[in-house]
């Protein structure tokens, strides 16, 4: 689902309207009514509802969702920050529609007086002040009544965006702004929606209309959602074997680390794959053998630390014959010698790659030598990685993810898995896509190992599609990071756990609906 700006929104609700025949009232009877139906199905027990709106179009959509909570039985009050005269275009029309008497307010001393404190009281109260073509700061009345409503306890749903925010900002944002429980936008999001934190409930993408050619962005910016990477969730045809869904090569593992090589090896399984083998150093394949007997295991020569020796090399070409896909990296170690022969696999190998962990890090200060360039080469950095392999500081990744990712996708035409809160996918064209899957309880350590795996196995079942089948990966790859939060909390999770929760995640996918979608 593609990002967009406040001004390319603006610019796609008027090209609906003139270009596609849909009526602005319209655009706003459906998004009031999305908000509308948003609180009835999540917050059943809000009998009283408060709808604060604004004198533009947020407001607008604001008096549709009180019209129609006011259909369901639901008591609603509406309190309309500016006199009824001053409202303009759909606005006023919809607001000559209410059926139910709207209390101005001119001050926050109106609000604050004995007269209208009985109409404060609610179960819930809806956040229609301003919307995302507003630019902040706010002030006078409208900060006032924020204010008000960030002192209150009782839930807040905002709708297209908590009225005070940047619905272009790229980062959390400070100032004056409403606390959102839960917010409900329309048709795409913004790039604020994305990244700044604005609530820590859902984030609800209501289609209210505009059809998919209305929607165009120079942003270059998307997010997944699960009905962009559904085909990769989809049932199985009956007639199927192991040989249809590839086979993986996990090469890496090493004395203290043979756990990662086989967290990856299992996962590349459990996303789907046909086959997993993993190629690690001969003295702890035992380790990893007993890991899942699922797992098929070589043993490779090693150096006297434990990790694979450059006279392995010859073995690995060898056994890269006839693999759908190559994961290079978990707990491979960063010895000099193992690190020349990933520069060498890497460098040469023709099947798709996926490199990680100190696979990466074997080419610090020669990342010249990774080039994707007529074939799938994908890497997983955190941003630790990607500072060494950018050549530049992990404040500097940070302060523009979604920039340093792309420069890197494109300079050296592979894909970017840059790891951490809203995890990036760069495509070599330029494009990102970001993944709102994900909670901080998957902090710890194998996760990461558990993902290359889950990128492997889901590029071996779907090469022709690896960047889709990349984006699925890291999403489900989160969407299981939140099904065992829902199961184990936030502090006990390990990673493993990623793998119990996974086949719930790949459930949940298949059945999400299409008219809206939800973060």
């Amino acid at each position: 689902m593609k990002i967009v700006s406040s001004e390319e929104m603006q610019a796609i609700d008027r090209a609906t309207s003139e270009r596609f025949g849909v009526p602005s009232l319209t655009l706003m009877e459906n998004a009031g009514t999305a908000a509308a139906n948003f609180v009835i199905s999540q917050y059943p027990a809000a009998q009283r509802v408060v709808v604060f709106c604004g004198k533009g179009n947020n407001g607008g959509d604001g008096f549709v969702a009180a019209r129609r909570l006011h259909e369901q039985g639901r008591k609603v009050q509406v309190i309309l920050l500016a006199e009824s005269k001053d409202l303009r275009g759909d606005a006023a029309a919809m607001y000559a529609k209410l059926p139910l008497s709207a209390t101005a307010v001119h001050s926050i001393d109106d609000l604050k007086s004995q007269r209208l404190q009985a109409s404060l009281k609610g179960d819930l109260y809806l956040d229609a002040i301003l919307g995302t073509g507003f630019k902040p700061p706010v002030r006078g009345l409208y900060a006032e009544v924020i204010v008000l409503m960030n002192g209150s306890k009782l839930p807040v749903v905002a709708v297209d965006i908590p009225s005070g925010a940047d619905a272009d900002a790229m980062a959390p944002q400070t100032g004056t702004i409403a606390r959102a429980d839960a917010i409900v936008t329309f048709t795409a999001p913004r790039p604020a929606h994305v990244f700044s934190l604005l609530t820590n409930g859902p984030t609800v993408v209501a289609r209210i209309g505009s059809p998919t050619e209305a929607i165009i962005s120079t942003l270059k910016l998307n997010v997944i959602t699960a009905p962009d990477i559904a085909m990769m969730a989809a049932p199985r045809p009956a007639e199927s074997n192991k040989g249809n869904y590839g086979h993986v090569l996990v090469i890496g593992g090493s004395l203290g680390k043979a756990g990662a090589a086989a967290m990856a090896g299992i996962s590349v399984l459990r996303v789907g794959a046909g086959l997993a083998t993993v190629a690690t150093p001969k003295s702890v394949l035992a380790t990893v053998a007993g890991f899942h007997p699922e797992v098929m295991t070589e043993p490779l020569p090693e150096t006297d630390a434990g990790t694979i020796s450059g006279r392995a090399l010859n073995k690995i070409f060898e056994l890269s014959e006839h693999k759908t896909v190559l994961a290079i990296g978990p707990g491979i170690s960063r010895n000099p010698q193992t690190s020349g022969v990933v520069r060498k696999l890497v460098g040469e190998a023709q099947t798709p790659v996926v490199l990680d962990a100190d696979g990466l890090n074997a080419f610090e200060g020669c990342a010249n030598e990774l080039n994707g360039k007529g074939r799938t080469l994908v890497i997983t950095p955190h941003p630790g990685e990607m500072a060494r392999l950018a050549g530049c500081t992990i404040a500097d990744v940070q302060k523009d993810r979604p920039g340093t990712a792309r420069r890197f996708a494109c300079d050296h035409a592979l894909i970017v898995v840059l790891k951490g809160h809203r995890t990036l996918i760069a495509h070599p064209d330029g494009e990102v896509w970001v993944n709102t899957t994900g909670n901080p309880g998957m902090s710890t350590g194998g996760t990461g190992d558990i993902l290359t795996g889950m990128v492997a196995g889901m590029v071996a079942q779907h090469p022709k599609s690896a960047f889709t089948a990349v984006a699925a990966a890291v999403y489900l790859h989160g969407f299981a990071g939140d099904v065992m939060r829902e199961k184990e909390g936030e502090h006990s999770m390990i990673a493993t756990d990623l793998l119990t929760g996974l086949p719930e995640a790949f459930l949940r996918t298949r059945k999400a609906q299409e008219n809206s979608v939800c973060w």
